[in-house]
């Protein structure tokens, strides 16, 4: 059987957006008491998740929800667009590919730093992307 211990939805519009983004998930992952590497692994992917779906989904917003079962505690992080999608999704997985100018490390390198990685994308619809990171509960 699952709890919810927490759930907040928060928009993404601006640069100021991804900061709130961080401090939220970072609040996230102390009360699910991640360990100072996954909160750290945590906060990164979010940045990243959140300045793509800024620049590339046009903006749109995510989803946080912190869940225990089976005595482990999971954040699950879901960044939603109605942008124009991703033509090619193992394409954008691949190290080097990028179309705005950057390293070509974001999607990709996101889905190490994730526990679970899931992106579905439709061409003209947007693009979901959701992450999840697990930590055991103490005790």
């Amino acid at each position: 059987m699952s709890r919810v211990l927490a759930a907040d939805t928060m928009p993404i519009r601006s640069e100021g957006d991804i900061v709130g983004v961080r401090q939220l998930v970072r609040q996230h992952g102390a009360a699910a008491e991640l360990s100072l590497v996954e909160q750290t692994k945590l906060v990164t992917a979010a940045s990243e998740l959140a300045r793509n779906t800024l620049l590339h989904g046009g903006g749109g917003k995510v989803e946080v929800e912190s869940v225990e079962e089976d005595r482990r505690r999971t954040i699950r992080l879901s960044f939603i667009d109605s942008g124009p999608g991703i033509e090619d999704v193992e394409l954008a997985l691949t190290d080097g590919y990028t179309t705005a100018g950057g390293l070509g490390l974001g999607l990709g390198g996101t889905r190490r730093l994730a526990g679970e990685f899931e992106i579905d994308s439709v061409p003209g619809e947007g693009t979901t992307v959701t992450v999840r990171f697990h930590t055991r509960v103490r005790g």
